[in-house]
């Protein structure tokens, strides 16, 4: 059955807070967003494992980053985000085995990433590269028993399930951000399950408006602000059986936030109410 849950942040030194912080908001589930390798150790495993299991928390996905340049725009974020880019693809494939092995640590079989602008060409000269390297990431997830799912947002539908093709392996999963769809400019959220919703496997609850420009991506919204229908939406993931977590994630900070979380959870559990 479908549930709610929230995006916690791995930080140095405050992470089984923010997981007693979840549990203290009724969470009991999460992503864990970590963006420091450094981090990704046996002991810092040993904090979470007994933080989770001291405040009834569940780890549905670990949201694996990496290090470098990240510029979030379309005139340099082809550039310097993700795997795509050559100059960095090397070290962050890496970044994301590690990660993965630290996932397996905490029990975790989902590992999310952003992997970058994937070209709507498939002739396109760094296609062929990448491709090759998520091969290489993903057989590495399938020997332990894991699945490698691509957050949606800076690639059209077609563009990632063609990518799935190439790559070739069935441990290729979506974690479908509707907001990054909608502030990418790339589909609507609800159509583009036409196109991939067999592969969902993971959802973000985050909601946007279409970018205005050719330089900037869209603004973020609360749940319901924005251009996501989220009442057709869940209706939708229902009718494929999908029945994991809608993972909020709101990135604002401050007061604002926290209130948008709450909100948020209500209106969520609301609707999946209805459609019991």
């Amino acid at each position: 059955m479908m549930n709610v849950g929230i995006c916690i942040r791995h930080s140095a030194g405050d992470v089984a807070q923010h997981i007693k912080d979840a549990a203290d908001k009724g969470f009991a589930h999460a992503q864990l967003l970590s963006w420091q390798p450094e981090l990704w150790t046996p002991e810092e495993a040993e904090v979470i494992k007994k933080a989770l299991i001291e405040y009834g928390v569940t780890i549905t996905a670990f949201w694996c980053g990496w290090t470098g340049p990240k510029v979030w725009n379309f005139v340099q974020g082809p550039e310097t985000l993700g795997l795509v880019p050559p100059a960095y693809r090397w070290g962050r494939m890496q970044e994301l085995i590690r990660g993965a092995d630290f996932a397996l640590s905490l029990g975790i079989a989902d590992v999310v990433s952003h992997m970058g602008f994937i070209p709507e060409t498939p002739t396109a000269p760094e296609y062929a590269g990448f491709v090759d390297g998520m091969r290489f990431v993903a057989q590495h997830l399938k020997r332990q028993g894991q699945n490698l799912l691509f957050e949606t947002g800076q690639e059209t539908p077609v563009t990632l399930i063609r990518c799935f093709e190439d790559i070739g392996l069935d441990n290729l999963y979506v974690n479908l951000d509707p907001a990054n769809l909608i502030l990418y400019g790339k589909a609507n959220p609800v159509d583009a399950l036409d196109v991939f919703g067999k592969f969902v496997r993971g959802v973000h609850a985050k909601d946007g408006l279409y970018p205005t420009n050719g330089r900037h991506l869209g603004r973020e919204v609360k749940v319901g602000e924005g251009k996501c229908d989220f009442p057709r939406l869940i209706k939708a993931l229902k009718d494929l059986g999908y029945d994991g977590s809608l993972t909020i994630e709101r990135e604002i900070s401050g007061e604002q936030q926290i209130k948008d979380i709450l909100a948020t959870q209500q209106y969520l559990n609301d609707l999946i109410k209805e459609l019991e």
